[in-house]
């Protein structure tokens, strides 16, 4: 008889650590916190679903006179068209108030935050064997990360300000594009797989240029994810970084007039050059890192210096502590891998907005709200080492959570009145000329302008105007409407001066 052939052990994945006796389904806690995640969500912004429309909403076709009745393809001559066909389908559906434009961002950031579960816990999926937590603590982490996203008091510019909607609505599609590409069934991307990202892709950068970061996120992600921290997880997908590639090639031909002659951002500006912009942005990156953490002084328009040098304000620290970090995240990127690939995800989704393309405004708290989700891989890795029963991480996270939600309502309340908006704008920017004079064009709209009723509201107006010509110099905006005060006080002379000199500015 021929003797069988000794057969080589067949290898088997190590099991996944048990979840516990007694575990309900999962669908069950899921269910029970997406329903209340939606009801804290529409208590926390209900103050602002009815608000007004403020600051650059003024400029959104919705705004503007004759456009929010024509038909969608005049909404459509835009860098952002799908961003605006979003607008368009606000407008029909709320055509005499903004209750449907902001019922339609807490929409968005809702989506947002499922995609946000999906994303965080096939990450947690992927982490090494002696590093993975049992399934039911997966998705616990992966719904305090997602609930955090969900009622952060930062988030509230991205949802309660319309014009914010461009942060929430392309992150939205970046992140449905990830959600894509790390649940694809196949190891290397089929075409499908590919033409589904690249669409979704196009899609997010048709809502705001920002997304451009998404892929570099691929990159960072196949290289980190792939065992031994190799590329052969990149030279596989090269059917999804061959036509993006391309695609941003020709993006960035089409945009370059934007990219060098914009008047808010770009190459171009006057105010400031790339460099020092990059040295304010080592400073300003820690300021979002606090916010996340602390959310103490949110408001919508930061006084927040240019660095002109590298000493200038601190930069050079910042920029050390920065270099530093990265350092330690690589050298540690083994034995904390979540925590480490968190901070590059916060770096490279930081960097449309926060690195070398200057920005006039060097701070603004909406655009965290795309980078935000590699500050939640951080919070999850700490979470999960965290050695308490599963009964107190909940009760804690709860906690926390309850906090968060009564910080963003009072917050979106700020956001649901004018001169409620400005008045707390003014009181943490006080320096800043941009502020008093939104503040006083809030109080001129209270007047009843041409038909006064409420003068009182006008002269509380001259006030502001007044600290914003001490502040700035009067150009023709602020010298028109500070006429127009005078005149709605019944003082024409007054009102003439500053009609003349307005006049005298610009022909």
């Amino acid at each position: 008889m021929k003797k069988d052939k000794k057969r080589e052990p067949q290898k088997v994945p190590a099991a996944e650590p048990p979840a516990g006796p007694g575990t309900r389904p999962q669908w069950q806690w899921l269910a029970v916190g997406a329903l209340a995640g939606t009801v804290a969500l529409l208590w926390a912004y209900s103050p602002a679903m009815s608000g007004p429309f403020l600051f650059d909403d003024a400029f959104l076709p919705s705004g503007v006179n004759n456009v929010p009745g024509s038909p969608l393809n005049s909404w459509l001559h835009s860098q952002r068209p799908l961003l605006m066909a979003t607008y368009w389908l606000s407008s029909r559906l709320s055509p005499d108030d903004t209750w449907w434009f902001h019922f339609l961002n807490v929409m968005i950031h809702a989506v947002t935050t499922g995609l946000v579960f999906c994303i965080v816990r096939r990450l947690l999926d992927w982490l090494p064997q002696e590093l993975r937590v049992a399934q039911a603590k997966r998705n616990l982490l992966a719904g305090l990360a997602a609930l955090i996203f969900l009622l952060h008091p930062v988030q509230t510019e991205a949802v309660a300000y319309l014009a914010g909607r461009s942060e929430s609505f392309s992150t939205m599609l970046a992140f449905t594009a990830f959600a894509v590409f790390l649940y694809r069934k196949e190891t290397a991307a089929t075409w499908g797989t590919a033409t589904a990202v690249f669409l979704l892709f196009g899609a997010a950068l048709a809502a705001k240029e920002q997304t451009i970061a998404l892929p570099a996120l691929f990159l960072l992600t196949d290289y980190w994810w792939n065992p031994g921290f190799s590329l052969q997880g990149i030279r596989r997908n090269w059917k999804i970084y061959a036509p993006m590639a391309l695609a941003g090639l020709t993006g960035a031909w089409f945009l370059r007039s934007l990219i060098t002659g914009a008047a808010t951002a770009g190459f171009g500006l006057k105010e400031f050059t790339w460099y020092q912009y990059f040295f304010t942005q080592c400073r300003a990156l820690f300021v979002y890192i606090g916010l996340f953490l602390f959310p103490a002084r949110l408001t919508a328009d930061w006084d927040f210096s240019i660095s002109h040098t590298i000493l200038d304000g601190g930069a050079i620290f910042g920029l050390a502590a920065l270099v530093g970090l990265a350092v330690a995240a690589w050298h540690w990127r083994r034995r904390f891998p979540l925590a480490c690939y968190g901070y590059f995800v916060f770096l490279l989704l930081m960097a449309p907005t926060s690195s070398i393309l200057p920005i006039k405004d060097p701070i603004a708290e909406r655009r965290l709200y795309f980078a935000s989700l590699g500050l939640l891989l951080i919070v999850v890795d700490v979470a999960a080492r965290v050695k308490v029963e599963r009964k107190v991480l909940v009760v804690a996270g709860a906690a926390v959570l309850l906090a968060m939600t009564v910080a963003t309502h009072a917050r979106a309340a700020v956001w649901s009145d004018a001169v409620t908006l400005w008045q707390d704008t003014v009181s943490k920017s006080p320096n800043k000329w941009r502020p008093h004079f939104q503040l006083g064009y809030a109080y001129f709209s209270l007047s009843g302008y041409p038909m006064p009723s409420s003068p009182q509201q006008c002269d509380l107006a001259l006030q502001e105007y007044q600290k914003t010509a001490d502040l700035h110099p009067a150009d023709t905006d602020l010298l028109v409407d500070w006429g127009l005060a005078y005149y709605c006080l019944n003082q024409p002379d007054q009102a003439l001066s500053k009609l003349q000199q307005a006049a005298a500015l610009k022909p």
